[in-house]
């Protein structure tokens, strides 16, 4: 009798990511070698080293941040939600593949955007994740309000928001790169307030994100509405000999 499996998307979703990335690697590291690293007068408008050396870094970034959650679950023995990693491996994969391999940065207008604000959302409802964790641990005695996780949630998701924009200043500074959008597709550097745009642009939606995610999980531990348990983080049961 034939018996149908029934499918892993979890692992499905993980590993489907994880080969795009390999391939999105070597595509990368060949053009490092063989693209130009200065425009070419005269010739159309062409992808640089420094453009492929960008897209090697988030790849291989990408593949490391992927098996982040996996060792946090192992080392401080905590489960994460199979809703929750598939949600955080298809943002990479709209990050880095769609947006820098695959150029949705500049191809779709606010692409940049959608994500920060999605992102903000996301590590918002991490942060009521962390703070349920540490009400429901035996070892730290705490009861927090329900306005206190919120504050907390929005505090943590902007804390981390800006903690990226000094990331990507920073590599930009060192390797010449173009991670906070400061310049065109080609090349081409914007000035004044429009060099600065992009950067509050991307804080400001990751605050209307957490936003979001803050008010409704305020609304729902208020009045205990469980709208954030597929995000919820929780401790590993022992098993006993």
């Amino acid at each position: 009798m034939f018996i149908k499996k029934k499918i892993n998307w979890e692992k499905t979703t993980f590993w489907f990511v994880f080969a795009t990335l390999v391939l999105s690697t070597g595509f990368s590291l060949v053009n490092v070698i063989t693209a130009p690293s200065k425009p070419v007068l005269g010739e159309e408008f062409v992808k640089l080293r420094s453009d492929y050396v960008l897209m090697l870094i988030q790849c291989i970034m990408g593949m490391i941040i992927m098996f982040l959650p996996s060792i946090i679950e192992r080392k401080w023995r905590i489960n994460i939600p199979g809703f929750m990693h598939i949600v955080f491996v298809f943002f990479l994969y709209a990050a880095i593949y769609l947006g820098e391999v695959r150029s949705f940065y500049y191809k779709i207008p606010h692409w940049d955007t959608v994500l920060h604000t999605f992102s903000g959302a996301m590590i918002g409802a991490l942060g009521f994740s962390i703070v349920k964790l540490l009400n429901d641990s035996e070892k730290v005695q705490i009861n927090l309000s329900p306005l206190f996780v919120a504050a907390f949630a929005f505090s943590f998701a902007l804390a981390i928001g800006a903690l990226w924009e000094i990331y990507e200043f920073a590599f930009d500074k060192l390797l010449g790169l173009n991670m906070q959008k400061f310049a065109h597709e080609d090349g081409s550097p914007m000035v004044g307030r429009a060099a600065l745009a992009d950067t509050m642009k991307d804080l400001i939606v990751d605050s209307l994100g957490a936003l979001a995610t803050s008010i409704t999980g305020f609304i729902s531990l208020k009045f205990k509405k469980g709208w954030l348990e597929k995000f919820e983080v929780t401790r590993s049961r022992k098993v006993s000999m």
